[in-house]
């Protein structure tokens, strides 16, 4: 009898597919045109995309337009090293990319999470394999309250479900509601940060010596990244890798 079930659903497999590809045809997961695999870009868009590779900044990810050797620094990382052990990111945060990163975190298109979790743990695959855990950035309860879900954190349990990683989402936590970083400075941004993160206490001894994988959606001066990255460390962590989708590309 059970062998007769597992042989009819296996052919219905099939047939479903094909129904919810007739009822939710797949679309650029950008511009919304046809495309012919849920969540691809079409050839347009992903021409447009600017993805981020080599040369690089060897701390922060910052690319550089021409190669200056292996383990180079950027200007802002050699005259402050960030408390994050290495960034990368996926793509730049430009007109291109910045429809698809806002659908996700201000219009409900939660469903590009399970995408993005895959371009992370392709992009990601050095850090990945140097973690113990996951850790989303933490929205404050008042913000997320109001948005009904932290988009880090649905990149982060993508990024989990595709690597077995496990995540610790209520670990770290946004003491105090800051200001919109919209709009400010580099420096503003240090200071709008400054003591904004904590461990909580019962998941210290689960940090405590580990190497943490930090998910986020955008880095633009780091300031957030990097004040989570020293609670971390506050915490016992011996390395934070950061890993978002995009990141602004401002020149030194």
């Amino acid at each position: 009898m059970r062998t007769d079930l597992r042989h009819y659903a296996a052919k219905a497999k099939p047939i479903l597919a094909r129904t919810l590809d007739m009822l939710f045809p797949a679309r650029c997961a950008a511009c919304h045109e046809p495309v012919g695999t849920h969540g691809a870009l079409c050839a347009i868009c992903w021409q447009n995309m600017h993805f981020i590779t080599d040369p690089l900044c060897y701390k922060c990810g910052l690319p550089f337009e021409f190669a200056l050797g292996e383990g180079a620094l950027c200007g802002r990382c050699i005259a402050t090293s960030p408390n994050y052990t290495e960034a990368r990111a996926i793509f730049r945060y430009d007109e291109h990319s910045k429809r698809q990163v806002l659908a996700l975190k201000y219009y409900d298109k939660t469903q590009l999470a399970p995408i993005f979790g895959q371009w992370l743990a392709r992009a990601g695959k050095a850090y990945i394999e140097k973690s113990d855990l996951i850790l989303p950035v933490p929205l404050h309860y008042w913000r997320l309250l109001n948005r009904r879900y932290n988009q880090a954190a649905l990149l982060a349990y993508a990024l989990s479900k595709t690597t077995g990683l496990p995540v610790l989402p209520n670990a770290l936590n946004r003491l105090h509601a800051t200001p919109t970083q919209s709009g400010l400075t580099r420096r503003q941004r240090e200071d709008n940060m400054r003591g904004a993160f904590g461990v909580h206490a019962r998941y210290r001894p689960q940090i405590q010596g580990k190497s943490v994988l930090l998910v986020d959606d955008v880095m633009t001066t780091g300031a957030t990244l990097d004040a989570c990255a020293r609670a971390l460390h506050d915490a016992g962590a011996k390395d934070v890798y950061v890993l978002t989708l995009a990141r602004t590309v401002i020149a030194d």
